[in-house]
Formats: C-alpha cells, structure tokens, sequence
C-alpha cells in the first residue's frame, strides 16, 4: 500500500540492493539515484560516509569473530588490521595474495612487529597495492600514525 512519498517513488523506481543501469544506460543506485557522472550524478558525501563506516563496522568485527585477540591490539596496530581486512577480506590465506597469512597473524598476536612489517612487505599484495603496503608496514612496526 502506498501511503507516501518515499512509498509512491520506490513503486515506481524499484528498490535495488546494487549498482544498475536505469532504461536509458544510465547508472543508478538504490531507488533511483543517479551516479553516473555523464549525467551529473553523484553520491553525497554523507552517503559516501554512512557506507564507509558501515563497511569499517562490518569488516573490523568479520576480523574480530575470526581473530578475537584484535581487539587486544593498541589503536594503530589494530587499524592495521582492519585496513587489511577492508581490503583483502577476511580470509586472505585463502588467496594467493598473501600466501604466509598465517605467520603473518602468529607474528603480530605474539608481538613480533618488526617481522610481521617485514611479511608484509615481501607479499604479492605489497606489489599490488604499493604505498599502502608500505604505509601499513610501517604502522605495524612502529605502531605510530602514517599518513
């Protein structure tokens, strides 16, 4: 049943969980935004905000339900963790980009920094990303703020 505005426009546009692109080819999010920059669309940016914390929240307790001893971690070594998680998921060993995942957790739940810096370096995943892996190492080895 229809009984306002916001119900009205999503009869109408349809509510989709996923980027897709409108009868004209534009791309459209949602119940139809527009975020096709051909067309001016945009997302705002507390939009842009409410999902990035949204994903941090998901991802940084997926990594905690793995791996509870995280949240012993000081602030900087933890974001470490939670950055990596965002993004290689919660499961890297399962790929090959960081083939010695395992050490890797070994090293830094035993406080084995410098050697977990050193991993992380070494990975095909440092290759990929490249400051970032570079920046995160050292925050890892040092447990101070990169920016």
């Amino acid at each position: 049943m229809v009984n306002n505005v916001r119900d009205l426009i999503t009869l109408h546009e349809g509510r989709v969980p996923h980027a897709y692109q409108d009868s004209l080819g534009y791309w459209t999010i949602g119940v139809g935004h527009l975020i096709d920059k051909r067309r001016g669309g945009e997302l705002p940016a507390h939009i842009i905000d409410a999902l990035l914390d949204y994903d941090i929240k998901a991802h940084s307790a997926a990594l905690e339900a793995e791996q509870p001893w995280v949240k012993d971690l000081d602030e900087v070594r933890r974001a470490v963790m939670y950055d990596m998680t965002f993004n290689l998921g919660i499961e890297p060993f399962d790929d090959d980009d960081f083939k010695d995942w395992d050490n890797f957790v070994a090293q830094v739940r035993t406080g084995r920094y410098a050697a977990a810096a050193a991993n992380m370096r070494t990975t095909l995943w440092a290759k990929q990303v490249g400051p970032r892996a570079m920046r995160l190492a050292k925050m890892m080895e040092t447990g101070q703020w990169e920016s």
